[in-house]
């Protein structure tokens, strides 16, 4: 929906709120009127309920209002004598509607002085837990989110099983876009194992002003960009078409950033023709052939000694040749040593040799992983040449993100030497936002731009800042909690350092003087 759809959709609730309530507004002792005007109706509605003035604020949050509303509507029914539980179920399921039978076919008194205390122990949670969820949905949606490193893309920088805390607030945090949808869950409901969301209405595209930008190498979580995959409860293979907000969250490296050049040559990325520095807790691994001795190599010990956990396997076994999929410098000066190596080589996808999976994914290009560009990374505002051999860098772009997804129907097709959006010949577009390119820094084991290109900006999801939890689930069955990483944070240069034990320090100390100043309270 476009702002003008959801300023008539507003306009049309207010009518809606309008000729449902006017009586009782009246016999609140308010004017009829008052129950029609925008914004200050909810605020004459809180003080006929007796509810604080912030909760208006409250039912303009998107998520957090679909929480609020059916509150009210309990809220708006009891203030005029409707206590029962069959009156509280008939509000809530017919979604607010029941407001009109008490309006118009009955004749109930308001109570200006209803006592808001719940009746029951029941009553007294079901207020607690609801107060709960919406603290909880807006720290969720606007501040700071649960992430779960599931892939060894970014290994060994950030390890499969960290449990980090992602800030909304770095970047500035993005309103929902999907406008009805079960609170602090992401495509399926857990145990339910349900969608979790509609896809109508959408609120267009929006994001809170943020207090620094994405620059390049931060380590960000974002939608994956051309998710369509099946949701997690669906068997049938069926694809979705998924709002940008409800797409898998991924984590990467921001190699690239707006305006950048980016090449790939022999596997270390280059940046406007100068090899990409990465910060110094950054570990990138590549693959690597080893020649043995014969005596063959035990899993476990590469894990425990060289901190090697990647898949091993054979490259030419009358060779005695290794393929390791993934090995740190720091892994590989160590590894050397190994009483069964003979050699090692680090494998390259040579230059020229084609990848079909690689980005643009077009019959032009010859990039494989290893061997990858030149690419312009877009920059909002700035406006580039379309021609049949560039037009498939930006095809997507034009055609979906800035396109479908803004509810623009776009075609960009080649015809001879022309390039036609919509039927008519393009030569050039200026792009409406920023974009990244994003990879992991296990080169040979991440699934990242390469393959299926740009993030838009308006995918991004927030910046990872802490890992507060990390748990080694390990091949022999020894699963541990890894104690030197609780509470260490992701950014930063030198050797992480936890916070684990300050923390629980001051955990100790708020509830010691808690439970002493509660002593002297009862003294």
């Amino acid at each position: 929906m476009t702002f003008l759809q959801w300023f008539i959709f507003f306009l049309a609730i207010q009518g809606i709120h309008f000729l449902g309530t006017w009586k009782l507004y009246k016999k609140a002792g308010r004017q009829a009127w008052e129950a029609l005007i925008p914004v200050y109706n909810a605020v004459i509605l809180m003080k006929i309920i007796n509810r604080p003035k912030w909760w208006v604020i409250l039912l303009f949050i998107p998520i957090i209002n679909l929480i609020m509303f059916p509150v009210i509507w309990v809220e708006t029914i009891r203030s005029f004598g409707k206590n029962s539980t069959a009156d509280t179920w008939l509000a809530i399921l017919s979604l607010g509607l029941y407001i009109y039978y008490v309006n118009y076919a009955t004749d109930a008194n308001y109570i200006s002085e209803r006592s808001l205390k719940p009746k029951s122990e029941v009553g007294e949670w079901v207020s607690s837990i609801l107060f709960a969820v919406v603290v909880a949905t807006i720290v969720h949606t606007y501040f700071i989110q649960p992430f779960t490193i599931p892939t060894s893309s970014l290994e060994k920088t950030l390890l499969i099983g960290d449990f980090l805390f992602v800030s909304k607030f770095h970047y500035g945090a993005r309103a929902p876009q999907t406008a009805v949808a079960f609170p602090m869950v992401h495509d399926t409901i857990p145990v339910a194992g349900v969608k979790s969301y509609t896809n109508w209405p959408q609120i267009p595209y929006f994001r809170l002003p943020g207090f620094q930008e994405v620059k390049r190498n931060d380590i960000v979580v974002f939608n994956w960009p051309v998710d369509t995959v099946r949701m997690f409860f669906d068997t049938s293979g069926k694809h979705y078409k998924k709002p940008i907000d409800k797409k898998s969250n991924y984590v990467k490296r921001a190699v690239g950033i707006p305006g950048d050049s980016l090449k790939i040559i022999d596997g270390k990325i280059h940046i406007n023709n100068k090899p990409l520095v990465l910060p110094e807790r950054a570990k990138p691994q590549y693959s690597y052939i080893v020649e043995g001795k014969g005596q063959g190599f035990d899993l476990r010990a590469l894990a425990k000694r060289y901190n090697i956990t990647d898949p091993v396997g054979w490259y030419d076994r009358n060779k005695r040749l290794y393929y390791f999929k993934s090995i740190s410098d720091e892994s590989l000066n160590l590894f050397k040593n190994h009483p069964n190596v003979g050699s090692i080589t680090r494998f390259i996808q040579p230059k020229g040799e084609k990848d079909a999976r690689i980005f643009p994914n077009d019959n032009r290009h010859n990039w494989n992983g290893d061997n990858f560009g030149s690419l312009y990374i877009p920059e909002k505002g700035k406006t580039v040449n379309i021609t049949p051999d560039s037009y498939s860098y930006y095809k997507r772009i034009i055609e979906v993100y800035e396109g479908d997804e803004m509810g623009i129907d776009r075609k960009l097709s080649v015809k001879g030497n022309q390039v036609l959006l919509n039927g008519e010949p393009i030569t050039s577009y200026t792009f409406k936002q920023n974009y990244y390119f994003m990879m992991g820094d296990n080169r040979h084991n991440s699934e990242d731009s390469r393959y299926w290109g740009y993030v838009p900006e308006n995918h991004i999801v927030g910046k990872p800042v802490l890992i507060w939890m990390s748990w080694d689930a390990n091949a022999s069955g020894m699963d541990k909690i890894r104690w030197e990483r609780l509470f260490t944070t992701v950014g930063g240069e030198g050797k992480p350092v936890s916070y684990f034990y300050y923390v629980l320090i001051a955990i100790v100390g708020f509830f010691g003087i808690r439970y002493i100043i509660r002593k002297k309270k009862k003294a």
